[in-house]
């Protein structure tokens, strides 16, 4: 598992990890033709949506990305890839995604951001990548797990922001 913290200052870096990631995952994604499952963890305001939105954008997506609080997802298809940005903040009950068929999310080439992954009780497999945000002073704190990308990809990401 590789792992590595760093901090970062405002929405512009925000957007920027969210970037640096998607030219990682989604590459990762479509060679293995399978589907990249990314937790993301952090309290209300902690730069979740500000993340996806970045990730997304840097797919090259240049409508609005939209946060998907209400509809608890919001599909993005590409030329051989999807992304499919979760936001399980107001799932009432983890049942709602059996309803909407979230394993078949899962079964595509496709990058799946989740936030509050932690909402769906144990329905979800478990995440190939975590992505932790934490307020501290004037800036985050970013931890990043994975079991997918190697730990000198997720260290020269952490790079761009020291």
């Amino acid at each position: 598992m590789s792992k590595t913290e760093f901090k970062i200052e405002g929405e512009e870096q925000t957007v920027r990890l969210g970037t640096l990631m998607s030219d990682l995952c989604v590459p990762y994604a479509v060679k293995n033709s399978k589907s990249v499952l990314i937790f993301l963890e952090g309290d209300l305001g902690a730069g979740k949506t500000t993340f996806s939105r970045g990730f997304i954008e840097g797919c090259g997506y240049k409508d609005i990305v939209r946060s998907p609080t209400y509809t608890l997802v919001e599909p993005y298809d590409f030329d051989n890839y999807s992304i499919y940005h979760f936001d399980l903040y107001r799932l009432l009950d983890p049942e709602e995604l059996e309803y909407m068929g979230i394993r078949d999310y899962f079964e595509r080439t496709s990058v799946c951001l989740i936030e509050w992954p932690d909402k769906a009780h144990g329905l979800l497999p478990e995440a190939d990548i975590r992505i932790a945000l934490s307020y501290s002073q004037n800036s985050r704190t970013v931890v990043i797990e994975s079991s997918v990308l190697s730990q000198d990809e997720i260290d020269r990401i952490a790079s761009c922001f020291r």
